[in-house]
Formats: structure tokens, sequence, C-alpha cells
């Protein structure tokens, strides 16, 4: 009888983790969908990108890219590039980092950007997208 319940929750617990995840890439999906479109929108509307950097843990300091493209937090610590593509901008940065500079690689774009986070640290990503370039998906 135990046997029976320890699998049943087993099972429970296998098809939540799927439905999550299946939940997950649904929402990094439709985010890169609107990253995407967010680029060809800035390129065709002239908004000017910016290189992006990487700020250090613990506010030590920042680092260049070969990045361009605009920041989507006020704290810096997100950006899309001009190809549509999500970075984390937010790294330990060592004495060669600084010299040289890092290439970070992009990552699935979340729709809430800072979720989790302390109250006010969050921000819907169509609404960051909307700060930068207002009525984008509207011309």
């Amino acid at each position: 009888m135990s046997q029976d319940w320890a699998e049943q929750r087993t099972e429970a617990a296998r098809v939540h983790a799927e439905r999550l995840q299946a939940r997950q890439n649904a929402e990094h999906a439709q985010a890169e969908q609107l990253l995407r479109a967010f680029a060809e929108a800035a390129a065709q509307h002239g908004l000017d990108a910016e290189e992006l950097r990487v700020k250090g843990y613990g506010g030590g300091g920042t680092v260049r890219t070969a990045l361009r493209g605009w920041y989507l937090r006020q704290d810096r610590s997100a950006g899309v590039s001009t190809a549509g593509d999500f970075y984390v901008l937010t790294a330990p940065l060592g004495l060669l980092d600084r010299v040289r500079g890092v290439r970070p690689e992009p990552s699935r774009p979340p729709l809430v950007l800072g979720a989790g986070g302390r109250d006010g640290d969050s921000i819907d990503l169509p609404e960051a997208l909307e700060r930068l370039l207002p009525g984008w998906r509207d011309r």
C-alpha cells in the first residue's frame, strides 16, 4: 500500500515537472518572439543602440563586450542585442576580463525581468520594451 502511494506521488511529481517545463518553454518562446520583433522595430525606427557592458557582481565596475543593443532594466543588468538576443549583463569579473572584455552568451529571456526579486525590482518584458521605444508594436 505505501509503495503504491509512493509511486503515485513520484508520478504526480514527474507530471508536474513536465507541465512546469512546458509552461516555461512557452513563456521563453513568447519572450524570444517579442525581443526579435522589438529589435526589428528599433532598427526600422532608428533607435540608437549602444555598447552593452557587463557589470561585476557587487558593483565591481563594468567591462566591454562586442555587443550592441539596449538595456532592458534601469540597473543595466539585462539587455537585448540588435539581433534580438537576450543577455544577462552581470558576472564575476577578474583582472583579465577587465583588460580583454568579456563575451557573454545569450540566455533564454523571461517574460518578467527580475521575477522573484525585491518588491519593485521586477518589470514585465513588454513594459520594459515600451519604455525604450513607446508605441513600437503599433508602428
